[in-house]
C-alpha cells in the first residue's frame, strides 16, 4: 500500500516531495493510517485535529488520542473546539454542515499562517462511493456523479484510492490503534444510511460493486471534461462581462438546445438554483423588469439580454468627500486629482471620468444614490432634465439604475456617474484648476 500511497500522489499530481503538507486526523482508523503513511513515505507533515464537542467524554478522549499520536511521532500539533451545535443552528445549517465548514475554515487559517502548501483528508474510495449515491439520492447534475476529486485547490486527499478493506487490512498488518467514532453507526445520518444499508444491498445485487462504480465514476469524470468543453464554448458565445455586470444574449441563448441545462451551467456560479432556469426562461418573452434573485446576486430580464449583478449589500447610503480627500474604494473606486488647466490639456473622453471646473465646487462633495425627483442639466444636451427621464431615454437597464451614483455640490448634481457631468461645473476657456475624477 505504501508504494500505491507515493504512485497516486506522484500520478495526480497531488504535491511536491518537499512541500509541507497539513494532515486532517481525527483520530479514525483513516486518518491514523494516512498519518503513518506519511511517516512512512518520509513527507513533511503536521497535524491538526478538530474537537467538534459532539460526543462529551468520546471527544475528549479523541483529542488526547492524537495528541499522543503527533507526540509520538515527532510531529507539530494544532487543535481547537468548536461548539458545532451552536453554529449549526445560528447558521441554520446541519451539524455536518457546520462541521465542515468550521473544519476546513480553521484548516486554511492554519495552512497560511504556519506555511504549509497543503491539506491532506483522509478521503478513501468507499467515501466517493458513498458521495456518489448521496448525490444520486438528492439530485444532482453531471458534477454531483464525479465523486470526490483527488485534489481542490489546497486540498489533498491522498488515500482516495484505497478501499475501507485496504484500510482495514494496513492497519492490522502495521498494529496501529485508532479510535472509533460511535456516531458512524447512527442511521439517523444519511451517510451512514448508504453505507450501512444501501450499499450491502447494492453488493447482494453485485458482489463486484465496489469495484464497478469507481469504473463508472471516472467515465462520468471523462465525459464532463467533454461536457464542460462544449459549455465553455457556447459561454464564450453568449456572456458578455461589462464591469460587474454580466449579459447573456437572449435570441443566441434561445438557439440551444437543451437550453435549460446549458442555462443552468452558465448561471449555477452566481447561486441560481436548477428550479429558478424554468422561472428565468419564461421571463425571455415576456416584458422588461422581470427580476429573479439568488443569495449573491440578481438577474433582471431587460430587452436584449439577462442581466446579472451582484446584490448591494452596502447600507450606507451618503459619502463626503473634502478637498484632502485622494482616493475612495468604496462604494465606488474613484481617484481624485487636482491640477491647473493648460493649454495642451485634453478632455478625457470617457463617461469613466468627470473633468470639472475646481473652482465651481463647493466642499464637502456628496457622493449618495440617485433619487425619484433629481434633475440635473446633463453636458451637450438642451436644459434640466429628470434623471429618471435620462435614464429611459437612454434605455438604461433597472439593474444599471439601481447601482448609479451621483456627485453633488451644495445640492446641485455635479456628475451621474459613469453617464454625464452637469454643464454647470464643466471645464470653460475661463477655468483655472481642474479637479478630476476617474473611476477605478
Amino acid at each position: 500500500m505504501l508504494s500505491d500511497f507515493k504512485n497516486y500522489i506522484q500520478n495526480f499530481n497531488l504535491f511536491e516531495k518537499n512541500d509541507n503538507i497539513l494532515l486532517a486526523v481525527s483520530g479514525g482508523i483513516d486518518s491514523v493510517v494516512m498519518l503513518d503513511l506519511f511517516i512512512k513515505a518520509k513527507y513533511k507533515c503536521a497535524v491538526a485535529h478538530c474537537n467538534f464537542l459532539l460526543r462529551e467524554d468520546e471527544s475528549e478522549q479523541d483529542e488526547e488520542f492524537v495528541r499522543s499520536l503527533s507526540k509520538n511521532y515527532n510531529l507539530p500539533f494544532f487543535t481547537k473546539k468548536f461548539h458545532t451545535e451552536k453554529y449549526a443552528s445560528q447558521k441554520g445549517i446541519s451539524v455536518q454542515m457546520a462541521a465542515r465548514e468550521l473544519r476546513y475554515a480553521w484548516f486554511e487559517k492554519i495552512r497560511i499562517r504556519k506555511g504549509y502548501d497543503y491539506i491532506a483528508a483522509a478521503h478513501n474510495q468507499n467515501d466517493s462511493i458513498e458521495t456518489f449515491l448521496l448525490n444520486i439520492t438528492r439530485g444532482t447534475g453531471i458534477k454531483g456523479l464525479t465523486g470526490i476529486a483527488p485534489k481542490a485547490e489546497k486540498i489533498v486527499r491522498p488515500i482516495l484510492f484505497a478501499t475501507r478493506e485496504n484500510i482495514i487490512t494496513y492497519c492490522t498488518e502495521n498494529t496501529l490503534t485508532y479510535r472509533e467514532d460511535s456516531s458512524n453507526y447512527l442511521l439517523k445520518y444519511a451517510r451512514n444510511k448508504i453505507r450501512h444499508v444501501v450499499i450491502p444491498a447494492l453488493k447482494d445485487i453485485n458482489p463486484g460493486f465496489e469495484q464497478t462504480i469507481p469504473d463508472t465514476i471516472q467515465n462520468i469524470n471523462d465525459a464532463e471534461k467533454i461536457y464542460n468543453s462544449e459549455i465553455d464554448k457556447k459561454k464564450r458565445q453568449i456572456v458578455k462581462p461589462s464591469g460587474n455586470h454580466i449579459y447573456l444574449n437572449i435570441l443566441k441563448l434561445k438557439k440551444l438546445s437543451p437550453l435549460a441545462t446549458y442555462l443552468f451551467e452558465i448561471i449555477k456560479e452566481y447561486n441560481f438554483n436548477p428550479h429558478q432556469v424554468k422561472d428565468i426562461i419564461s421571463t425571455m418573452d415576456s416584458g422588461s423588469g422581470k427580476m429573479i434573485y439568488s443569495a449573491s446576486h440578481q438577474l433582471l430580464k431587460d430587452r436584449e439580454n439577462l442581466i446579472i449583478a451582484p446584490l448591494n449589500k452596502n447600507t450606507k447610503t451618503i459619502y463626503k468627500i473634502t478637498e484632502n480627500t485622494k482616493k475612495l474604494s468604496n462604494p465606488v473606486g474613484l481617484v481624485f486629482t487636482k491640477t491647473s488647466f493648460e493649454k495642451e490639456f485634453k478632455i478625457p473622453k470617457t463617461n469613466e471620468t468627470a473633468c470639472l471646473d475646481y473652482y465651481k465646487l463647493k466642499f464637502p462633495l456628496i457622493l449618495r444614490k440617485w433619487h425619484d425627483g433629481d434633475f440635473f442639466y446633463p453636458l451637450g444636451m438642451k436644459g434640466r432634465k429628470k434623471i429618471s427621464d435620462f435614464f429611459i431615454d437612454n434605455k438604461i437597464s433597472l439593474i444599471e439604475k439601481q447601482n448609479s451614483w451621483i456627485l453633488v455640490s451644495d445640492h446641485k448634481i455635479v456628475w451621474l456617474m459613469g453617464y454625464r457631468i452637469d454643464d454647470r461645473f464643466r471645464i470653460t476657456k475661463k477655468t483655472k484648476r481642474i479637479y478630476l475624477i476617474k473611476k477605478f
